[in-house]
């Protein structure tokens, strides 16, 4: 039988007039601000590479891709999942299935839902059905209801991907 593992990950970055808002890959031009971080702050993403890392007993994003690092300064986040997807598979695991849940009073990803699960499927190389995006409020409460900051929790699957399908053999059987 395939070992399943599950993973979550969490992510917060406050709010920023003046700054590009990413989520899920996608950039949100109408957005009134955008996300602070050492990289792009695609709060998305980040909480996505945790829960991958998580899975596959890697750490987290903290380790690997660390905020005093130079070189991922204004990084795209797409890069990090991709490269985090790659460890993923690296350590003999294969990514099932990817479920968000983003909270944000704003922006509305409704009309950008799919373009969202399409660029996390491409970037993490698993099929955009098993990609699953939510949003929520806070109605109003807290640092995302006044619109400090965004959050976003992610849980994610992956099987040994060295698993071949045959069951184990005991002495004396073929």
């Amino acid at each position: 039988m395939a070992e399943i593992r599950v993973g979550m990950g969490y992510d917060v970055h406050r709010t920023e007039a003046g700054r590009r808002m990413v989520l899920g890959g996608v950039v949100f031009e109408d957005a009134p601000y955008g996300l602070l971080g050492h990289s792009d702050g695609d709060v998305v993403l980040h909480a996505i590479a945790d829960a991958l890392l998580g899975a596959a007993g890697l750490g987290d994003i903290g380790q690997h891709f660390p905020d005093t690092d130079p070189r991922y300064a204004g990084a795209d986040s797409r890069k990090i999942l991709r490269t985090v997807a790659d460890m993923v598979r690296q350590a003999g695991y294969e990514p099932v299935n990817i479920d968000v849940t983003l909270l944000a009073e704003e922006p509305r990803i409704g009309c950008r839902r799919e373009a969202m699960r399409a660029a996390i499927a491409d970037t993490t190389g698993i099929d955009p059905a098993r990609v699953n995006i939510k949003a929520t409020t806070s109605e109003g409460l807290g640092f995302v209801g006044r619109r400090e900051g965004l959050a976003c929790l992610a849980i994610a699957a992956v099987k040994n991907a060295l698993f071949s399908g045959c069951p184990s053999s005991s002495p004396g059987r073929a």
